[in-house]
């Protein structure tokens, strides 16, 4: 599988950098809960690593992208990297981890109930799982790589199903954030408006990718450059853990066995 470079958003690149320090406060929020055993998800380019490894005692993470995981491997050789699909995990014993930490992630399964029956699974008794995704109600276009998306209502229903503890919160911004959520917004509907056959819902997933990873590129750009100070400047210091609203930007779920 290649790597889409809106779909897995960068930190080294410039036009990224709102969504970056959005995805990244997801991690600095994660600190507190973070003990023991930890196992993350979904791992990506490692955005969370250095601040997870600062309080676990064991790190393993996942992905199905081959590629990351090599270089991973040789960044941080002290933790365990694993190429591979999920779910299920059954390269896990039962009741194996303190903490399991699932970024980004739910919004491209399949079988989204499968897995948080085997998070469940692998969490040892009174462990904590972390979980975020994209708030459905703040999306601003269709993102083909994503099977759906949620409320906070849809995913309470799935979670409720294992977890008997849990809590959904929030990732929001300050103001800074909003005007370039508001820019965003005003930029993509110009684009949706030149879509006349209504692609955006029609077009097959698969047909979709290539279009959207282009148009979402020269759309981050084209806001870099009628703004560069702000989208520069953004940081995750610009966004915080929120209690549930629906303007949240992400869902934060906070789940213990």
């Amino acid at each position: 599988m290649g790597i889409y470079s809106t779909e897995i958003t960068s930190e080294k690149i410039t036009s990224d950098n709102p969504i970056h320090q959005r995805l990244f406060r997801a991690y600095v929020e994660s600190v507190p809960f973070i003990r023991g055993d930890v196992l993350e998800l979904g791992c990506g380019e490692g955005r969370g690593i250095d601040l997870i490894n600062q309080k676990a005692k064991t790190f393993t993470a996942v992905d199905k992208i081959d590629l990351v995981i090599t270089k991973l491997k040789v960044k941080y050789p002290l933790n365990k990297f694993i190429t591979s699909s999920f779910p299920p995990l059954n390269i896990f014993d039962d009741n194996s981890f303190d903490t399991i930490i699932s970024f980004q992630v739910i919004e491209h399964i399949k079988n989204d109930k499968l897995f948080i029956k085997e998070i469940y699974r692998l969490l040892k008794k009174g462990g904590k799982a972390l979980i975020t995704t994209p708030n459905i109600l703040m999306t601003l276009t269709r993102n083909p790589w994503h099977i759906r998306e949620y409320t906070s209502e849809s995913l309470s229903s799935i979670l409720s199903d294992y977890f008997s503890d849990f809590e959904i919160k929030g990732i929001a911004g300050n103001e800074k954030v909003k005007t370039y959520y508001n820019a965003n917004k005003n930029s993509v509907q110009k684009f949706k408006n030149l879509d006349i056959f209504n692609l955006e819902k029609n077009l097959p997933s698969f047909l979709y990718k290539i279009p959207y990873e282009i148009l979402n590129r020269i759309n981050r750009n084209k806001l870099e450059n009628n703004n560069d100070s702000l989208v520069s400047s953004i940081s995750e210091k610009d966004y915080y853990l929120n209690k549930e609203q629906k303007d949240n930007l992400d869902l934060f779920c906070i789940l213990k066995k």
